[in-house]
C-alpha cells in the first residue's frame, strides 16, 4: 500500500474541519423561541440545547436543556426571537446566483428606464462579449404589448443583449442577439413556443418559453469558475434571508457535480434537495445508480425530476381550457402532447423519483392531474403515492381539479408572492370566475392538502419574511390592496409558517429531520430582529435575519 501524501492529508484534515459544526454541546439562552411539532402544535421556548454534531438535544425551559448538556458553552440570546430555519420549496439556486452576477431590471418602473439601466450596464461591462439580464416585466411597464428588438437596439446595437422576462418563460433580444440565433421571419415557432411577431411576420424581438432555445443554444457556456462564483453569490444571500434549505427546482450534471463538491468541502451553507431536470440525457446520467435520497449528513439530496407542463401568466404562455379573457384568440402553450409527458413521468417514477411537474394555467394543471390520476396506481411502492409527487405552482387551478389534488394524494408546492405579484394582470387574464380557482391556499388547507411554499427565486424575492406577509395579508409591500387581494383565501401566520417549514420539508421528504426544532433533528434555526408573532401582519414583510445556522453551524451572522 502506498503512503498517503502529506499534501492530501492536509487537504482531508481541512475539509473535516471545515465540515465540522460546534466542538461542543451548546445552549442557546433567554430565546423568545417559536416552533410547530409534528402534531401542529405551535410551541413556545426559552432555550435550545444540540450536540457537537448539529443535533438537537432538548428544547424548553433553561433547567430543562441544562440538563441535558450540563457542560455545554452558553450563548445569551438577550430575549431575541428564533425560529426553524425556514425551507423555499421551490427556488432556482443558479439562476438567482447570475441575477446577482447580471443586469437586474427587477426594479425598472418603465421601458425607459429599462433601457437606462442596459446602456448603463453596456459602458460598465465592455469587455463582455454577450450581455445577460433579468427581470423585466411589460406589466409593470403598462405598455400593453411586449418591448422589442428595435427598442433594445437603442440602448445597445454593437453587442447581443438578451434579457429574459421576470418569469423566465420569455426573453427579449436586440437585433444582434435575434441574428446570431438565426430567427428569421421564416423560422417557425417550436413546439411549446412562440416567437411574437409584427403584422408582417417580423420577429419583434420577444421570444416565448421554448422560443428561448434559439437564443440560448448561442449563448456562450459558463465555465467552471463562473459557476462557483454563481453558487457562491447565491448561498450567501439564501444564508441572510434566513433560509436553512432550498429545493433547487432543475438543475443538471455539472450542478449536481458541483453541489456534490461544495458538502464535501463543508461549504455547502444551504440544505439543497435537488430535482433533475426534465428526464432527458442529464436524467439518464443521473439517475444511474437511482435516487440519492441523502449525502454528506443531510446537506444534499437528488431524488426527484422537474418537467413542465406549460408557461407562466404574465406572458400568456400558462395553458388555459378557455382561451385568455383578455386575448381570446390565445389559450397559451401546452409544452408536451398528454402521451410525451405522461412518458417522461412515467419514466421517473418507474425509477423510484418524485415527479413534480411545474403547471400554472387550468389546463396544464388538468394535463398533470390525469396523469398522476393514471399513472400513480402502477407503483404500489417505487413510484407510487408514497414519493408524494407534487405540482409546482398549482397557480390558477379549475374549481372542480382542486379536490384531485387530494384525492390523487398531489402535494401542491405554491408561491404566495405569486399572488401580490400577479394581481396586477391576473383577473385580466383569467376573468372573474376562473380567479376563484387561483392563487387558492385556503380551498386548498380546507380539504387538508398540505401545501409547500417557496418563492420561486429569482423570479420572486428570496426573502422568505415577503412571503409570508403575502400569505398572511394577500397584499403587497405597500398595504394594498386595504383589504387583501381576495382575502377569502389567506392563510393564519400559523399556517404560513407551517407551509416554509415542516410541509416544505414533508414535501421534501425530509420532516423527520428538519422543519421543526425538536430532539433529535438538526440545528436548523434563524434568529430575527422582531416577534413574528407579536407584531401587525402589515409589518411582517419587515423582519430581518440577525443569524442562520445549520446544523449547529452559524452560516450567517448580521454586522
Amino acid at each position: 500500500m502506498r503512503p498517503i501524501p502529506l499534501q492530501c492529508c492536509l487537504a482531508i484534515l481541512a475539509a473535516l474541519g471545515a465540515l465540522a459544526p460546534a466542538q461542543a454541546d451548546t445552549v442557546l439562552d433567554n430565546a423568545n423561541g417559536y416552533t410547530l411539532n409534528s402534531r401542529n402544535e405551535l410551541l413556545r421556548f426559552t432555550s435550545l440545547a444540540f450536540d457537537d454534531k448539529g443535533r438537537i438535544l432538548a428544547v424548553g425551559s433553561a433547567a430543562h436543556t441544562r440538563a441535558k448538556a450540563p457542560k455545554a458553552r452558553h450563548i445569551d440570546l438577550q430575549g431575541k426571537t428564533v425560529l426553524p430555519g425556514l425551507i423555499d420549496a421551490h427556488g432556482h439556486v443558479f439562476g438567482l446566483g447570475e441575477m446577482l452576477t447580471q443586469l437586474d431590471l427587477a426594479g425598472s418602473a418603465t421601458l425607459a428606464d429599462a433601457l437606462t439601466a442596459a446602456t448603463a450596464y453596456a459602458r460598465a461591462n465592455p469587455s463582455h462579449a454577450w450581455l445577460r439580464g433579468r427581470g423585466w416585466n411589460q406589466e409593470i411597464w403598462k405598455l400593453g404589448r411586449f418591448p422589442t428588438a428595435a427598442e433594445l437596439d437603442g440602448a445597445v446595437a454593437d453587442r447581443p443583449i438578451w434579457l429574459e422576462r421576470v418569469d423566465g418563460h420569455a426573453g427579449w433580444a436586440n437585433t444582434r442577439a435575434l441574428q446570431l440565433a438565426g430567427v428569421t421571419k421564416d423560422t417557425p415557432d417550436p413546439a411549446g413556443g412562440k416567437i411574437v411577431r409584427d403584422a408582417d411576420g417580423n420577429a419583434t424581438g420577444v421570444l416565448i418559453d421554448a422560443a428561448q432555445d434559439l437564443v440560448a443554444k448561442v449563448l456562450p457556456r459558463q465555465s467552471d469558475a463562473q459557476a462557483r462564483v454563481v453558487l457562491e453569490r447565491a448561498l450567501k444571500q439564501i444564508a441572510q434571508m434566513g433560509l436553512t434549505s432550498v429545493h433547487d427546482a432543475g438543475i443538471n450534471v455539472s450542478q449536481d457535480a458541483l453541489y456534490r463538491s461544495y458538502a464535501d468541502q463543508g461549504k455547502l451553507t444551504a440544505r439543497v434537495y435537488g430535482m433533475i431536470g426534465d428526464a432527458g440525457a442529464d436524467f439518464d446520467q443521473l439517475s444511474a445508480k437511482g435516487p440519492l435520497k441523502t449525502y454528506a449528513n443531510d446537506l444534499y439530496a437528488l431524488r426527484a425530476v422537474k418537467l413542465y407542463s406549460d408557461g407562466a401568466l404574465g406572458s400568456r404562455g400558462a395553458a388555459l381550457i378557455a382561451p385568455y379573457s383578455d386575448e381570446p384568440k390565445s389559450h397559451g402553450l401546452l409544452f408536451r402532447q398528454d402521451a410525451d409527458i405522461y412518458a417522461m413521468m412515467d419514466k421517473a417514477m418507474r425509477r423510484g423519483y418524485q415527479v413534480n411537474v411545474h403547471a400554472i394555467g387550468d389546463a396544464g394543471n388538468r394535463q398533470i392531474l390525469d396523469g398522476y390520476q393514471q399513472l400513480i396506481p402502477r407503483y404500489k411502492g417505487k413510484g407510487g403515492a408514497a414519493l408524494r409527487h407534487r405540482i409546482e405552482h398549482a397557480q390558477v387551478v379549475a374549481p372542480a381539479d382542486i379536490a384531485r389534488f387530494k384525492t390523487i394524494g398531489i402535494v401542491p408546492s405554491m408561491q404566495p408572492t405569486h399572488a401580490t405579484s400577479d394581481m396586477n394582470m391576473a383577473e385580466q387574464r383569467v376573468g372573474p370566475e376562473r380567479i376563484k380557482g387561483a392563487y387558492a391556499w385556503r380551498t386548498f388547507l380546507k380539504q387538508g392538502s398540505r401545501i409547500a411554499c417557496g418563492s420561486d427565486f429569482p423570479v420572486e424575492s428570496s426573502n422568505p419574511f415577503f412571503g409570508i406577509h403575502a400569505a398572511v395579508t394577500r397584499q403587497d409591500a405597500a398595504g394594498q390592496p386595504a383589504a387583501g387581494w381576495y382575502p377569502n383565501e389567506a392563510m393564519t401566520l400559523k399556517e404560513a409558517l407551517r407551509c416554509f417549514t415542516l410541509d416544505a420539508a414533508y414535501a421534501g421528504h425530509q420532516e423527520q429531520s428538519t422543519g421543526s426544532l425538536e430532539k433529535g433533528k438538526w440545528a436548523d434555526f434563524i434568529v430575527v430582529d422582531q416577534d413574528l408573532f407579536a407584531m401587525p401582519a402589515a409589518d411582517i414583510h419587515k423582519v430581518g435575519v440577525l443569524q442562520t445556522w445549520v446544523a449547529g453551524r452559524q452560516v450567517f451572522k448580521k454586522e
